[in-house]
């Protein structure tokens, strides 16, 4: 049985007491793989540092959209030079965030837009950052997607995943259509999480992706405490439930959707 945490931020400082033995839980529940996504630049420096020192780890490079007004005019080459690092699996994460606020929503988009041109440059999948922006991120996604359909690019094969998903059925439906993965996460597994859950047993299987957005989104029964990557367990086993399907059977189908989403293994 493996597992892949497909977005876990163990970069952060809420790891430096313990991130040697956080990745060793991780590995003794499964865990094989860790994608690290990155906010900004200096972020994405600090993540291929990481990344470089631990086999288990593998990254992404982008832009958050809370940090789009940092986007410079040679801010894209960086962002360039850094993904052709042998470990960078995709650009992310990137979007659009209405809740926080940090960036006009137009700038947000522009920013948005400049890094889906670079992913499919780069024939790299996205991930995608949504909150409280559903409508716009989905059209960009679309319309991006399509693009990729008229140019024969592989990458519409496999353009991206709507990381910690929140949206409706709707939404998810449409871009499944259009080749993208949804990320779960722990909220999956929250009691007053109905409509998730429903949500999660509706759709196929072969387009689902666990993640624990660690440190933030432990699962039940841990809700509260700090998240790590072991936790990702949790997501899929409700997952599982919730298919009414062996979790064995659920482990090896987003563990390969993951692989097929990402192609792990074929930079490094």
């Amino acid at each position: 049985m493996t597992l892949i945490d497909t977005h876990c931020h163990l970069d952060y400082e809420d790891f430096d007491v313990d991130r040697q033995d956080v990745i060793t839980r991780a590995v003794g529940s499964g865990v094989n793989l860790i994608l690290i996504p990155s906010t900004d630049l200096e972020n994405s420096a600090k993540v291929l540092a990481l990344v470089d020192q631990h086999k288990e780890l593998v990254a992404a490079v982008g832009i958050h959209p809370n940090f789009s007004e940092e986007w410079a005019p040679k801010t894209g080459d960086e962002l360039r030079a850094l993904a052709h690092h042998s470990k960078v699996v995709a650009i992310g994460e990137i979007g659009l965030d209405y809740y926080w606020d940090k960036a006009p929503k137009d700038v947000q988009q522009t920013i948005f837009r400049e890094q889906l041109d670079l992913a499919a440059e780069l024939e790299l999948p996205v991930i995608v950052h949504n909150r409280e922006a559903s409508e716009d991120v989905l059209k960009i996604l679309l319309d991006w997607q399509a693009s990729l359909e008229a140019k024969r690019s592989p990458l519409a094969k496999r353009p991206g995943v709507l990381h910690s998903f929140s949206g409706d059925r709707t939404m998810a439906e449409k871009a499944i259509a259009a080749q993208f993965f949804v990320g779960l996460t722990g909220p999956l597994t929250f009691k007053n999480a109905k409509s998730l859950q429903e949500l999660a047993s509706a759709l196929p299987l072969d387009h689902l992706v666990v993640e624990t957005d660690s440190p933030f989104l432990s699962p039940h029964p841990q809700r509260g405490q700090r998240n790590e990557p072991a936790k990702v367990k949790l997501v899929a086993e409700k997952l599982a439930e919730l298919k009414g399907l062996p979790f064995e059977e659920v482990a090896a189908a987003t563990t390969a959707n993951a692989q097929r989403l990402f192609l792990f293994g074929s930079r490094q």
